[in-house]
């Protein structure tokens, strides 16, 4: 049985925080969880993945974020409590879904988790999602630590039907990936699996006059949750004195850690914040107006300094509010407990003597690391097979390339990766390259890239006829993420049976005129299966497939097989 299965509750886990959140989901009594893996969310997805093989939990691994989203917004409108999760980047994908899902509302309970990555340690930008709360005005939590990330989830399905909206729990890379005790709660007698949809056209079909009127009660409900948010259990002052600190997410744990280290708790006030969206307006007036001072620690942009300030004018109190426009903090990166401790010590005044660091200047430097394909990887054969017709050919060309492991290709010794944006954006920006240049162009995405966001593209690039060759790096997994499934994979988990999508049916279908396939591990024939791709300047795709070298390990697939 799955350890998050066990039924004991005030029995303590050792829980990652995402592992946490997948349990208050299974505590709140999910019936349906949709994902598109992403670190650092990935663990959400695979711990229901897992224990939906034990249960009558139904989960699937999307194609996309935003058709997981619309997947758990329909399942939560027939009346079953549903989840989806993604990283941050995979918001900006369902943000089409979530702007007007929060116009038509649900049924029953839905929580959409979105993961941030500050310091942007598996990323290509920080973007903080809390503004995707402001911007849907659906209600957000934060959680701290794992604890509260799973009586966050339990809570976030019970405000999501009071209010008929789904409710965004937004956490950040150490909120989700730190480990750390977590009191088990009970388990629902039964799960609400199957539900039944009502017809109610003038709400869940928002032409313009139904999406007038619930705009309105959207921003109704908005008034609701804010009241909800200054009551909220998760919203807390604590300590008391004239220098107050407003913080949330995993700084809460930085700040109370920084006081007890320099002993000031008995001279400061803390308002812990998990309810951040609508912002607990009362809430935040009565702490400003109890303080001289406040210093707002958060990560990456000013978003409750904003909200303190705009309380702060409006409610005419007059409390100096120090965090990033006081240059305090930096709006950069992920932070930590020294640098919290520096900062606090300065604004209260106190002298402060960080700890020595050891001496280590007797340490011989460590040789440089810089990520790389690891050793095997059919990638790496693929790139030197076209490094090598190319070179044959005389010709040069720009790479668009695509999230995945095949973004190191960008490194040395491969050097093939010009151009990045997002998902899918390896096919998309190559119709810009061949739209504006006479230069040839060769563009890589994987497999599940490719079902993700690459086939729009791809259909783009066959009606306005644009010329370059997409090469789809299909390893048969979800590499980069864990090696979750993709629908073009042959090589399948052991009970896991669904049917296999085609990709070269599907660029065929496209109308996509030339299509080959290669095994980059038998050189000799895929070499000149690339030349033939290679032979003029039409669309064309190359389809190299070899299973990811770690994933076949677990199959017991050699190489040579593959």
């Amino acid at each position: 049985m799955h350890p998050l299965l066990t039924d004991q509750p005030g029995e303590k886990l050792l829980l990652l925080g995402n592992e946490a959140i997948a349990r208050g989901a299974i505590e709140a009594g999910v019936g349906l969880a949709a994902a598109y893996p992403g670190t650092p969310s990935s663990e959400i997805a695979n711990t229901l993945f897992q224990i939906s093989r034990e249960t009558d939990l139904c989960f699937e691994f999307s194609v996309n974020e935003k058709v997981a989203m619309e997947v758990a917004a329909a399942g939560a409108a027939a009346g079953v409590r549903t989840l989806t999760c993604m990283k941050h980047v995979g918001l900006n994908v369902a943000a089409d879904a979530l702007m007007t899902l929060a116009y038509i509302g649900i049924k029953a309970g839905m929580v959409i988790v979105t993961a941030d990555d500050p310091s942007m340690h598996s990323s290509q930008n920080e973007q903080d999602n809390r503004f995707y709360a402001r911007l849907s005005g659906l209600p957000m939590l934060e959680p701290a630590n794992p604890q509260e990330a799973k009586e966050m989830t339990v809570f976030a399905f019970e405000l999501s039907e009071r209010l008929e909206l789904p409710v965004i729990l937004r956490t950040t890379t150490r909120t989700s990936h730190v480990r750390a005790p977590v009191t088990l709660g009970p388990l629902p007698e039964t799960t609400r699996t199957k539900g039944h949809f009502e017809k109610e056209p003038g709400r869940f079909v928002p032409v313009p006059a139904v999406a007038r009127a619930r705009h309105q009660v959207l921003l109704q409900r908005g008034k609701e949750a804010q009241v909800m948010a200054d009551g909220s259990r998760f919203n807390q002052r604590i300590g008391q004195g004239s220098l107050g600190i407003i913080t949330s997410g995993v700084a809460v744990n930085y700040v109370l850690d920084a006081l007890e280290a320099l002993e000031i708790q008995d001279r400061v006030e803390v308002l812990k914040l998990g309810f951040t969206h609508p912002w607990p307006v009362g809430l935040l007036s009565e702490f400003l107006k109890s303080v001289e001072t406040v210093l707002v620690v958060e990560e990456l942009e000013p978003y409750l300094e904003e909200a303190a300030r705009v309380v702060a004018q409006e409610r005419g109190i007059k409390v100096d509010i120090l965090g990033k426009a006081s240059g305090h903090l930096p709006r950069l990166y992920e932070f930590n407990p020294a640098q919290i401790r520096e900062v606090i010590a300065e604004v209260a005044g106190i002298e402060h003597h960080p700890p020595q660091r050891p001496d280590l200047s007797w340490l011989p430097e460590l040789p440089p690391r810089p990520p790389s394909l690891c050793p095997g990887c059919p990638h790496r054969e693929t790139y030197l097979i076209i490094k090598d017709v190319l070179k044959d050919l005389g010709e040069e060309a720009i790479y668009p390339t695509d999230i995945g492991c095949y973004t190191l290709g960008l490194l040395p010794p491969i050097q093939m990766a010009d151009y990045l944006i997002c998902m899918g954006s390896s096919v998309g920006s190559a119709c810009g390259f061949s739209a504006t240049t006479d230069q040839r162009i060769i563009s890589f995405i994987g497999d599940s890239t490719l079902f993700h966001a690459g086939l729009s593209p791809l259909v783009n690039a066959v009606y306005n006829r644009h010329r370059f060759t997409l090469v789809v790096l299909d390893n048969e997994t979800t590499a980069m993420t864990g090696h979750q499934p993709t629908p073009s994979q042959e090589i399948m988990p052991p009970g896991y049976e669904h049917p296999r999508v085609s990709i070269e049916e599907i660029c065929r279908a496209a109308g996509v005129k030339k299509v080959v396939t290669i095994n980059p591990y038998q050189k000799k024939e895929a070499r000149e299966k690339v030349k033939k791709a290679l032979e003029g300047r039409d669309l064309s795709v190359i389809v190299s497939r070899a299973p990811c070298i770690l994933y076949a390990r677990k199959f017991g697939i050699s190489k040579a097989k593959s």
